[in-house]
């Protein structure tokens, strides 16, 4: 590795993660689909954490590295993250950043200046989230790029007010994520859940139950839209308890009378699932999230997930929009094998990264948040060679659904399992905006 990192103590306020572990309840799917890891994987404890930031230098182009090293002032841009707490950990994602960050650098930087990455660990505090915030103004960032938290009405506000932007979250979730002018998000929750019963249909299920893990109900109201506008409802609606010993009972429900059965359940869940639903014997096709349905938790259930179908939004790693990133995780030495990199969480940093360079490069003069801002607002056609569709700054989605005003990107793509394995099996984007809606268009 040849990030250098820069261990910071921060503060030492900070407030047990179990005072919000409500909320891993209601994003649990989205924390795996990230490709969280359980947390304490580095030993940190959830009380006595030291809060860190870390900063890389930074890629994007096959380009063979410059011949000159950047020179000048770095273009210094943060992203924010949980890497210390009991709960969920995005180690992924701050890999990725710092890949970004090394890989960029050794291909001349962008417009000729270094790109300077700091991390900063929020310890899935708010407090500290709010802690990273205050930082990224006082060290004069120009955007918070490819980031993930729980906590980000704990930052965006506080950004906004020197127009630093909330640039390329991967998973949008909270309102200021989805309605604030500095927020650029290039994930598209909740649709994915959408273009799995548009996918289900399309393969010709005629009869789709539904199973959403506890927590994650708000899934639930584009879902319905969308199966009414598609002349379907679901036979059955099954409300998974986040844990358990055996889901027996719950698949002999959700398999009862289907054919089909469209889960949006997080990756650990999954895996117990996996377990009944070979017992079972069943038939029935399954069709879930990116990150939750996967080689991890097909492990062991091969033959009965074989032909699964995975809604996401990237494209499978294995696929030419990801060749880059791909290239740098091997160059910077990061182990694949370590933390999930084929996941929204590693490929939508990456893709927020390449986004940031492509609109800085247009920039003439100071590269700073202002310029960077008006430059992202004014945006039109965003191209990252396939990682997303071509993205629209400019448009909000005010015909929409309420409240997601800056989803810009609403199309979704598909993988499946073949014996255990993920496999690509399109990568044309199907816009379900409409759908979500409940327009079948």
């Amino acid at each position: 590795m040849t990030t250098s990192e820069r261990a910071v103590t921060r503060h030492s306020r900070r407030r047990a993660w179990r005072t919000v572990a409500a909320l891993l309840a209601v994003f649990a799917l989205i924390a795996a689909a990230c490709g969280g890891d359980d947390g304490d994987d580095d030993g940190a404890s959830a009380t006595e954490p030291a809060p860190t930031t870390t900063e890389a230098a930074a890629p994007e182009t096959t380009q063979a590295p410059a011949d000159e090293a950047p020179s000048g002032e770095p273009i210094k841009v943060m992203t924010v993250t949980t890497l210390n707490a009991a709960g969920p950990t995005y180690h992924n994602i701050a890999n990725t950043a710092m890949a970004y960050a090394d890989y960029i650098n050794a291909r001349g930087g962008i417009g000729g200046r270094p790109l300077e990455v700091t991390v900063c660990d929020e310890m899935f505090d708010p407090a500290v989230a709010a802690a990273c915030a205050r930082e990224a103004v006082e060290e004069n960032m120009v955007s918070v790029v490819g980031s993930f938290t729980f906590f980000a009405e704990s930052i965006v506000p506080v950004i906004a007010e020197s127009d630093i932007t909330w640039f390329g979250p991967c998973c949008p979730i909270t309102p200021s994520e989805l309605t604030s002018p500095h927020s650029f998000p290039i994930g598209n929750q909740p649709m994915y859940a959408v273009g799995i019963i548009k996918r289900a249909i399309d393969d010709g299920c005629q009869a789709i139950n539904a199973v959403i893990i506890d927590g994650a109900q708000i899934f639930l109201p584009p879902m319905e839209n969308a199966i009414a506008a598609l002349g379907q409802s679901f036979g059955d609606i099954i409300i998974l308890p986040p844990t358990a010993q055996d889901y027996s009972s719950e698949v002999a429900q959700a398999t009862t009378g289907a054919d089909c059965v469209i889960g949006i359940v997080s990756e650990t869940p999954y895996i117990t699932w996996n377990t009944a639903w070979t017992q079972s014997g069943t038939d029935a096709r399954q069709y879930g999230p990116q990150g939750n349905l996967n080689e991890i938790s097909a492990a062991g259930n091969e033959e009965s997930t074989d032909g699964d179908i995975i809604g996401g939004m990237y494209p499978d790693i294995s696929t030419a929009p990801w060749d880059e990133y791909r290239l740098a995780l091997e160059e910077g030495g990061w182990d694949t094998t370590e933390h999930d990199y084929n996941s929204l969480g590693g490929m939508g940093t990456w893709a927020a990264f390449a986004a940031f360079t492509l609109i800085a490069e247009t920039i003439d003069g100071e590269i700073n948040a202002t310029s960077f801002f008006e430059a992202a607002s004014a945006t039109d056609n965003l191209d990252l060679g396939g990682m997303v569709p071509v993205l629209d700054f400019t448009q909000e989605w005010t015909d929409g659904l309420p409240g997601f005003q800056r989803l810009f990107n609403r199309s979704v793509v598909f993988s499946k399992l073949e014996n255990g394995k993920v496999v690509p099996l399109t990568t044309e984007f199907e816009d379900v905006g409409d759908l979500a809606t409940g327009n079948a268009g």
